[in-house]
């Protein structure tokens, strides 16, 4: 059976559009399930694709549960924590962020992590166009194997010939050479690769960011990188490995712009479900979900297409998203 997509403008349209979802529901206290659920979450695509692009998930869920799983397209990754802290939506395919206000404000259970390319989290890479400065030895080139591109990194963050991890902390010491005046290529405050953990590592080195350092504004992780290929910025910050986003225009890119240093990790986002659920079946919702990417070559397609992921892991790595509060703490005001 088809389950309908509700597109959502604003909060108030989707608890219109999902009256008598959790009006269905039973009393949960003693493990009675509901009649439906819902799931909220930012999807990759976009307009007319979304109705195609959620349902395979949401059908795959609705037929092994046996009962009706809806979804509800958020604008935004808060706004998965607000449906589900109004009860519109029972699970939320959200940010690390916001598993973090979901599990603190309104006691989520986190269920499952986001795996991207083998991997739960990723580090911010610190570039560079003047390795002299800011380069224990001399940069080697190691392979990074998403983009298939040798590319260079020193200070030992990875071994010469070999496989890049992208694993931090790895080089911080290297931001004692950041100096008065240097210019620093900076996202957007909301970014945790751009900004949020390039700042606080900055900050632990001694750095005042808002007085020591020139900061210069750049949108996506695209720009930081060029900010430094082009020489408006000596030092940058991205995603790992952000190079590779800008090989069409900038060929040498591995070799003129040095990785130097990597924060500690940033955690992909990941599924949690709401405190009225029953365990057992959050029990068997984290399953199915779990082994959905290996369902059918259908889902591993649905699945990078819908929300960019390979995979999703009941490996949970709590400690990840608490930290991540604790960074997020640090630029709420």
């Amino acid at each position: 059976m088809r389950k309908p997509l509700i597109a959502t403008s604003t909060l108030v349209v989707a608890s219109l559009a999902l009256a008598g979802c959790s009006g269905d529901t039973t009393d949960t206290a003693d493990g009675d399930w509901p009649d439906s659920i819902t799931i909220s979450l930012v999807p990759s695509v976009e307009g007319e694709d979304l109705a195609e692009a959620l349902d395979p998930l949401t059908s795959y869920l609705s037929e092994n549960l046996g009962i009706e799983v809806n979804g509800v397209v958020a604008n935004d990754y808060a706004a998965t924590v607000e449906a589900l802290g109004a009860d519109q939506a029972q699970v939320i395919i959200t940010d690390a962020g916001s598993l973090y206000h979901a599990t603190e404000q309104f006691g989520a259970e986190l269920i499952l992590r986001d795996v991207r390319f083998g991997a739960t989290a990723y580090s911010a890479v610190a570039y560079t166009n003047n390795p002299d400065k800011y380069c224990a030895d001399e940069p080697v080139a190691a392979t990074y194997d998403a983009g298939d591109i040798d590319m260079l990194y020193c200070n030992g963050i990875e071994p010469d010939g070999e496989v890049a991890m992208g694993e931090g902390p790895a080089g911080l010491d290297a931001f004692s050479n950041i100096d008065n005046g240097t210019r620093v290529a900076l996202q957007a405050a909301t970014s945790p690769a751009g900004y949020q953990y390039p700042v606080v590592a900055m900050r632990d080195a001694g750095i005042d960011t808002d007085a020591d350092i020139t900061q210069v504004p750049v949108e996506g992780n695209n720009n930081a990188v060029l900010a430094v290929y082009n020489g408006d910025a000596e030092v940058s910050f991205a995603y790992w490995d952000a190079r590779v986003t800008v090989t069409d225009e900038a060929e040498d890119i591995g070799e003129q712009v040095v990785a130097f240093a990597y924060t500690e990790m940033i955690p992909n986002g990941g599924v949690a479900a709401s405190s009225s659920l029953p365990d057992d079946l959050v029990g068997e919702l984290t399953t199915l979900m779990d082994d959905y990417a290996d369902s059918s070559e259908e889902a591993a397609s649905v699945m990078f297409d819908l929300v960019g992921l390979s995979d999703w892991t009941n490996d949970l790595a709590e400690d990840e998203i608490t930290r991540y509060g604790e960074i997020l703490e640090q630029f709420s005001n």
